[in-house]
C-alpha cells in the first residue's frame, strides 16, 4: 500500500504526501491514478493499527462499500468475509517449517489459537501471517511409520506438540494441540489448554476451519500405549492389535471437546501424518 501510494503520488505531481490537506478534486484524481490498484491489493492482511494509520486517512480514495466491508471486518469479529478476499501472501514453507500436510496459513492459525490471538475473529485467517514459533519435525508418518511404538519412542516426553493428519480420499486435515507431554502410562493427561481442530483443505477453505477447545480438562489427553495422537475420544488414532501393528481405528467422536470436528463418527483412514513440537 505504502508503494501504490508512493507511485500515484508521482503520477499527481501537485499533491503533497498528507492526505489530511488534500481536496475533493484531489482525492477524485488520486481514485481515478489508483482504480485499478486498489482491489487487489490484500488490505485484510493488515493489523488494525495499520489499518487506523494507513488506510482511514485514505478511506475517500475506496468505494462506499469496500471502505465499509474493511472497516465492518476490524469492528464485528462476527461479520463473514466473502469469498472474493485473497489470502496472504504466502511464504516459501521449507525455510520456516518441513511438512507434507499442511502450509504457513494453517501454522498461523494454530499458533492464533495457541496464543488466543485474535482467534474469534472470522477474518483472523486473513490477516498477516502469525508465525512466532519455530516448528520442530518429530514424526512422519510416511517417513517413520504408522505404529504407535515409533509414535511413542519419537514423541514421548516432550511438552507443546502439534499433530496434522491427513485424511486419505479427501483434502481434509485433522489434529490437535497437546501443551504436555506424551507418555505410554495408560493413564488420562489433564489440561485446560488442548485443543482439536479440523481444516476442509489447506488451501482455499481455511474460513471453514473448525476449533474445538478442551470442556472435560480431566480426559483431555489420553497415554494408551497401543496409541498415537488420543485427544479424549475426540480424535483417536490407534492400533486395535498391539504397539507394533500399523494403525487401523481412527475416528473422531465428540465428548469430552467443545465441538465435533468431524461431521461424520465413521472411521477414516490416515493417509499421512506429522507430529511438531513447537519451540
Amino acid at each position: 500500500w505504502d508503494h501504490v501510494l508512493k507511485w500515484g503520488l508521482e503520477r499527481n505531481q501537485t499533491l503533497i504526501s498528507d492526505p489530511d490537506t488534500w481536496t475533493d478534486n484531489d482525492f477524485k484524481a488520486m481514485k481515478s491514478t489508483l482504480q485499478h490498484c486498489i482491489p487487489i491489493i490484500r488490505f485484510h492482511s493488515l493489523s488494525s493499527n495499520e489499518f487506523s494509520q494507513k488506510i482511514r486517512p485514505y478511506k475517500n480514495l475506496f468505494k462506499e462499500r469496500h471502505y465499509e466491508e474493511l472497516l465492518n471486518s476490524y469492528l464485528d469479529s462476527d461479520s463473514n468475509p466473502n469469498d472474493n478476499i485473497p489470502f496472504p501472501r504466502n511464504l516459501k514453507i521449507d525455510r520456516i517449517i518441513d511438512s507434507k500436510i499442511i502450509n504457513l496459513n494453517i501454522i498461523s492459525t494454530i499458533s492464533r489459537w495457541i496464543d488466543k490471538i485474535d482467534f474469534n475473529s472470522n477474518f483472523s485467517y486473513l490477516r498477516e501471517l502469525y508465525l512466532p514459533y519455530k516448528f520442530k519435525l518429530l514424526l512422519r508418518g510416511s517417513r517413520n511409520g504408522f505404529t504407535s511404538k515409533k509414535f511413542h519412542e519419537l514423541c514421548d516426553n516432550k511438552p507443546n506438540t502439534v499433530t496434522f493428519i491427513k485424511v486419505k480420499g479427501v483434502e481434509e486435515i485433522l489434529g490437535g494441540y497437546n501443551p504436555l507431554i506424551w507418555q505410554s502410562s495408560n493413564i488420562w493427561g489433564q489440561t485446560k489448554y488442548s485443543f482439536i481442530f479440523s481444516f476442509k483443505s489447506k488451501n482455499n477453505l481455511l474460513k471453514n476451519a473448525i476449533l474445538s477447545n478442551v470442556k472435560e480438562m480431566n480426559y483431555a489427553i489420553n497415554y494408551h500405549p497401543n496409541a498415537g495422537p488420543y485427544f479424549g475420544s475426540d480424535l483417536i488414532i490407534h492400533s486395535s492389535d498391539s504397539p507394533y501393528g500399523d494403525f487401523n481405528v481412527s475416528l473422531c467422536r465428540q465428548k469430552y471437546y467443545e465441538k465435533k470436528i468431524r461431521d461424520t463418527e465413521a472411521k477414516f483412514t490416515v493417509e499421512d501424518y506429522e507430529v511438531f513440537q513447537i519451540l
